[in-house]
């Protein structure tokens, strides 16, 4: 059993008085270096300082191994007016484990609470807080220094989204996941050889139901125990960004999950929810919201935000559930909601918060970026705040998402009736920075695998994933991959499972991860797929009308012009000999890609090498390419021209 002194010392302090107002006020951002639990030495004495926010106390201690979990053995006291308890606690051991009992001046309440603060916490199902060092020596620093480079929105971004917990598994050992340390060398082999820019992980802050895939959190600055350490976890970024891989982190403002030791009815009241069950208690996921116009709510989400881009050197958040926060009446019908002040459905706190959020990321961490899952047609969410919008750098793109798997499930002999599912997202496709996801909600709960979405027969099922993932990469915006779609899995997520990595035995799930990779390398590496991926001059339509023949084309161009990709989708089986398409220019026209390929399991139908464009004008242009279109596929021809 740890040991520690008898009594708490209530001299020293991490907190001075600015740091107290600066809370309260609501615009303290670095407060996981002030509250919490912090190793320090006073007079010669080392011990952990201790502070935390329950302005409706009657009083609070520090429960742990050191002393026996017995409430009152070492109390802490209250800072002033400010609803901080603090103390500290002479010769406490290192990774001892702790709580903060609190006894509410309201109805009695008492309970033992994890530290909202803590840097780490027992292995769930346990819930106690552990006091850590989170001290870690990188090395990483080419990254950091050039990492604003490879986030800009004329950058490469082409985004592996993990699950830690899932990726990849130790059957052995009673199919035991991997540890950050583990995953290190293996994730960023996998994500090297298939091309991707950067890995998103849902969230690895410690939540206590496994099952919620980590977007019930309990522990926001804590990542999870179950796969190490914080140093371990920092090891895991650490490793990824030495190769060249960028680290976006899934974020959850939006929800926190009723479990006792959580930070729900922290001290008696509804501290960091809202108090109006209208706006703190969300129908859905049966959880609660915080309340977004109290000061140190704001404090405490938009430090956390920062700590993780400090201390964890992440390259980015993608917020989640963001829609859920925009409108007060999200899943609830009527009666169950209240007007704002001005009468309207919006939640004008959530909107000043997420505004204010985004300019101290973006101040503080200009070469990262913030991320919006965002459902809805709310205006100019990746829009600046000095223009209006909510500050983010990029959105996802739902609706494209939605209706891609929506066309792709359809029989081709049908398309032609949908076309405008395909068409339509151009009509918007700049109004925002958008990412286009096929993330971990698509491929759950029956919606089936993306491979199993295709239509078709088996041939074709492959064949229509190839064309889907060409068609992605080929459109504007930045792309998004959930893990076991790269190699066309068949069975659904499964978080108690793995990937099915013994599919790569055979060859057409290997040939898609080749595919995968090529289209990862072509995006990478040509100009006119990526630097303009945010701005209508980087596209532009060629035959966006051929119903009847379920076929699109359209130009991608980088800045200076002078190189243009041709992207030609054919989504039915049928061969299309002597297909017209005009260009703006002449000479030969490259093939660049072709998923039809034997090499990626296709029929192999193609043009050679080059296709001659001909002085003969079509489509509005004064050249023309005359191509044969291979069965349920997408087709890239590159012309370039020296600066």
């Amino acid at each position: 059993m740890a040991k520690a002194a008898d009594k708490m010392v209530y001299g020293p302090s991490t907190l001075t008085d600015d740091d107290v107002f600066l809370f309260n006020e609501g615009s303290h951002f670095r407060l996981y270096e002030k509250l919490g639990a912090h190793r320090m030495q006073v007079a010669q004495t080392t011990g952990t300082f201790f502070a935390v926010w329950a302005p409706n106390a009657k009083k609070v201690s520090v429960v742990g191994d050191f002393n026996a979990w017995k409430p009152g053995a070492h109390p802490l006291s209250e800072r002033g007016n400010s609803g901080i308890w603090e103390g500290f606690c002479p010769g406490l051991a290192e990774d001892s484990r702790y709580k903060y009992d609190i006894t509410s001046n309201y109805r009695g309440y008492q309970a033992q609470k994890a530290d909202p603060f803590g840097f780490f916490s027992e292995v769930a199902p346990l819930t106690a807080s552990v006091t850590h060092d989170i001290n870690y020596e990188w090395g990483d620093g080419i990254w950091m220094r050039e990492r604003g480079q490879h986030s800009t929105l004329n950058s490469p971004q082409s985004i592996y989204e993990v699950h830690l917990g899932s990726w990849r598994r130790v059957p052995e050992e009673d199919n035991r996941s991997l540890s950050y340390r583990e995953l290190a060398p293996l994730l960023t082999q996998h994500v090297l050889e298939t091309g991707f820019t950067h890995v998103q992980f849902l969230p690895v802050m410690e939540h206590p139901f496994f099952g919620s895939w980590g977007y019930q959190i309990t522990g926001y600055f804590a990542p999870s125990s179950r796969y190490g350490t914080p140093q371990d976890f920092m090891y895991l970024v650490d490793y990824l960004h030495q190769n060249g891989i960028g680290v976006i982190l899934d974020w959850v403002p939006s929800h926190f999950p009723t479990d006792e030791h959580g930070l729900g009815y922290f001290d008696g009241t509804h501290l960091f929810e809202h108090a109006d069950k209208q706006k703190g208690f969300h129908p859905d996921w049966k959880s609660l919201i915080f309340n977004y116009g109290r000061a140190e709510v704001q404090s405490f989400l938009i430090s956390n935000a920062l700590f993780w881009l400090d201390k964890y050197h992440a390259d980015g958040l993608r917020v989640d559930a963001v829609a859920s926060m925009l409108y007060l009446d999200y899943s609830r019908k009527r009666g169950e909601w209240s007007p704002n002040k001005l009468g309207g459905r919006e939640n004008l706190e959530a909107i000043a918060f997420l505004r204010k959020l985004n300019e101290e990321v973006y101040r503080n961490y200009p070469d990262v970026q913030t991320i919006a899952e965002e459902s809805t047609s709310w205006p100019m969410v990746s829009r600046p705040t000095y223009l209006g919008g909510l500050g983010f750098g990029l959105k996802w793109d739902m609706g494209w998402m939605h209706d891609t798997l929506d066309y792709m499930g359809r029989e081709a002999v049908h398309r032609k009736y949908h076309h405008r599912m395909l068409t339509f997202r151009m009509l918007y496709g700049f109004s925002e920075n958008f990412v286009l996801p096929l993330s971990h909600d698509e491929v759950v709960h029956g919606k089936a695998s993306l491979i199993g979405k295709m239509s078709g027969d088996d041939w074709q099922k492959f064949a229509n994933l190839r064309a889907m993932f060409g068609y992605m990469h080929g459109m504007s915006g930045k792309k998004l991959l959930f893990m076991g779609g790269e190699i066309a899995q068949w069975s659904e997520w499964n978080h108690d499972g793995s990937v099915d990595w013994h599919l790569l035995d055979y060859d057409r799930h290997q040939q898609i991860r080749t595919w995968v990779s090529r289209l990862n390398e072509a995006y990478r590496t040509v100009p006119a797929l990526h630097e303009l991926d945010c701005e209508p001059a980087g596209f532009e339509w060629v035959s966006a009308d051929d119903t009847e023949q379920s076929t699109l084309a359209f130009l991608r161009k980088n800045r200076s012009g002078n190189d243009i990709v041709l992207v030609v989708c054919n989504f039915t089986p049928v061969v299309r000999h002597d297909y017209v398409l005009g260009v703006p220019r002449g000479g030969r026209w490259q093939v660049l890609l072709n998923s039809d390929e034997l090499a990626y399991g296709g029929s192999g139908v193609d043009n050679g090498d080059a296709v001659e464009a001909a002085r003969s004008a079509s489509h509005g242009r004064p050249f023309s390419l005359r191509m044969t279109l291979p069965p349920l596929s997408a087709v890239f021809m590159r012309s370039q021209m020296k600066d």
